[in-house]
């Protein structure tokens, strides 16, 4: 089926990281007993006015900023009309027509080439609330709700269709990801729902410049679920074309039991909403003077911190990328650098045992207990040679499970490196003399044999002598 191409866009919500809601004074701190953050405006009940929270809107400028946006001048709230259990007011107070930014793009890099992709606009609008099902939504018996999520403030981004695979999808996603979290507005725990994402997707023969139906597929709240969904329903929608029939425009959900996408209903066409001016909230009239205040505070943002990595430390491109995924990962790095002045070994620490830690545990770099002062005592020890290598990834684990310091770990477990030559040495001559085909077929011009026996020199020592100095005593007793 290589004769169609995908066209992708995706709308992201964004939960901003303020204390109250859009509208109200009611707290959007998260994971409170159901219902108990709540107020009548945040429920709509009748004769309540709501009253728009500066922050949020200080919020989406930021955000829009640094997505390369234009800030509008003027803007103003719309209600926008349907019924869901989650609503009990039967609208949602969203942006239509004049969004607080528009025109925006961020950059993208999947298997090494770059992509410009574009924003179309980043409106604020609040949150509804929360069906908690039994199972699936499309199994579960009945639903509860949950309305401590209405109110909450968000921007939603909505993108250009300019992706063309699940790739793409899952790049942008991760730098848009990357550059709310810079600017401090958001979160974007995606586990908590503060950053979720919906996919347009239509597929069209190649060549063709009409754009194929649609299908959305509503939250999206992991890559891994994104990219699934997304190749499901691209080979599903040219499975469909290829068997003579039409895609239907409709809002599907995805089953990740099953592996499958499933329609919920037919997609509303945008008028169905009745959009109207909410008559609750006066028009919003930014001031240029304020654009450019916000603009003064945006944080270096994850492209040009990734180029002064590579400029400052010498670090490769992929170091620098990976390393900059997100502010706190960055800090961390530069942290550690600060105290330890080896570039590319704190790199390669973080890269390679402290993320592989970090996976298999589930935390994020927040959650670590190694602090950046504390990995860098641990370099200076096996920069030293107080600790070998092999010995240090003991240590490094100690310290990820425990917090504990280095040096205090080295001192409980009596892991300091022997260097001591004499001592070496009388092991190495134990090891020879308890291996003569090994030393015979060492001597017999087989090299890797050499490897075996420092092996056991590191075994008989508990992996405590020197490296270096083993090989050294080794290769001259067997020259001999």
């Amino acid at each position: 089926m290589a004769q169609y191409e995908a066209v992708i866009g995706l709308e992201v919500h964004v939960e901003l990281k303020t204390n109250t809601k859009i509208f109200c004074h009611s707290s959007t701190e998260f994971g409170a007993d159901p219902n108990h953050h709540v107020c009548p405006v945040c429920l709509g009940l009748p004769g309540v006015l709501p009253v728009v929270n500066k922050k949020v809107v200080e919020y989406a400028i930021k955000a829009g900023l640094a997505l390369n946006c234009q800030i509008a001048s003027f803007s103003k709230f719309d209600r926008k009309n349907y019924y869901y259990p989650d609503l009990p007011k039967n609208y949602q107070i969203s942006q239509y027509d004049l969004p607080i930014a528009e025109h925006g793009h961020l950059e993208i890099n999947v298997n090494g080439t770059d992509k410009r992709i574009g924003i179309t606009r980043v409106h604020m609008e609040e949150d509804a609330g929360k069906l908690v099902h039994q199972g699936t939504i499309s199994t579960t018996p009945y639903s509860l709700v949950d309305y401590n999520r209405t109110g909450v403030p968000l921007i939603e981004i909505v993108s250009e269709p300019d992706m063309t695979s699940a790739d793409e999808a899952v790049a942008y996603l991760e730098k848009l990801k990357a550059i709310i979290q810079y600017t401090g507005v958001s979160d974007c725990k995606m586990q908590e729902g503060s950053l979720r994402c919906d996919a347009n997707i239509s597929v069209r023969p190649v060549g063709q410049t009409e754009l194929g139906t649609k299908a959305e597929l509503k939250n999206m709240n992991s890559f891994k679920a994104l990219h699934k969904a997304i190749s499901y329903e691209i080979e599903r929608q040219m499975e469909v074309l290829e068997d003579g029939e039409k895609v239907v425009q409709e809002t599907r959900t995805w089953d990740e039991a099953r592996g499958v996408t499933l329609s919920m209903r037919s997609k509303e066409e945008a008028h169905d909403y009745r959009y109207f001016p909410d008559p609750d909230l006066a028009p919003l009239v930014i001031a240029r003077e304020w654009v450019d205040e916000i603009k003064a505070s945006l944080p270096e943002l994850p492209d040009e911190r990734r180029k002064r990595l590579v400029s400052a430390y010498g670090l490769p491109e992929y170091d620098a990328a990976v390393l900059t995924t997100t502010r706190e990962l960055a800090d961390y790095y530069e942290q550690c650098v600060e105290l330890f002045n080896n570039p590319k070994l704190v790199s390669n620490w973080i890269m390679g045992d402290l993320a592989r830690m970090m996976n298999a545990s589930g935390q994020e770099i927040g959650d670590v207990r190694i602090s950046p002062a504390q990995l860098a005592k641990m370099l200076q020890l096996l920069d030293k040679g107080t600790i070998s290598g092999k010995i240090a990834k003991t240590v490094f684990e100690e310290m990820f499970n425990t917090g504990k310091d280095p040096g205090q770990v080295v001192e409980e477990k009596g892991l300091v490196q022997i260097s001591d030559a004499g001592l070496i040495d009388k092991v190495v001559e134990e090891v020879i003399a308890a291996n003569p085909k090994s030393v015979e077929d060492y001597r017999a011009g087989k090299e890797k044999a050499i490897g075996f026996l420092v092996g056991q020199v590191m075994k008989s020592t508990k992996g405590k002598a020197n490296p270096g100095m083993v090989n050294k005593l080794l290769k001259e007793k067997l020259d001999k």
